[in-house]
């Protein structure tokens, strides 16, 4: 139950921060403007407390395993969002990140 309730905040933590990124990028890079900021900035400071909730007490083991979150997510953000295709090598690299995000959350410790 902990490894469903860790994946479900890494999926919350990624749809704040790179939705909160794309919300800047489309107010800045596609001049739409304040508003799409403002949103982006309140999205990405959410995504810093999520990250609290997470069941393992390291911050540093979290961030950490959030990066192959944030790895895929934002492959899959570009395909819906934008029309971008990932490539087999991004798939690969992404299930690459994805597998070592696994073993650092969710290896069995003695501890």
């Amino acid at each position: 139950m902990l490894v469903l309730r860790s994946a479900a905040l890494f999926v919350v933590a990624a749809v704040f921060e790179i939705g909160g990124a794309w919300l800047v990028w489309q107010g800045v890079r596609e001049h739409r403007g304040w508003l799409w900021i403002g949103g982006g900035i309140m999205a990405l400071g959410l995504y810093g407390f999520v990250a609290t909730f997470q069941p393992d007490a390291h911050f540093g083991r979290i961030l950490a395993a959030y990066g192959g979150i944030f790895v895929a997510g934002s492959l899959a953000w570009g395909a819906v969002a934008d029309g971008y295709r990932p490539d087999r090598w991004d798939i690969t690299g992404a299930l690459i990140c994805l597998a070592g995000m696994a073993v650092i959350m969710w290896a069995p410790r003695g501890n």
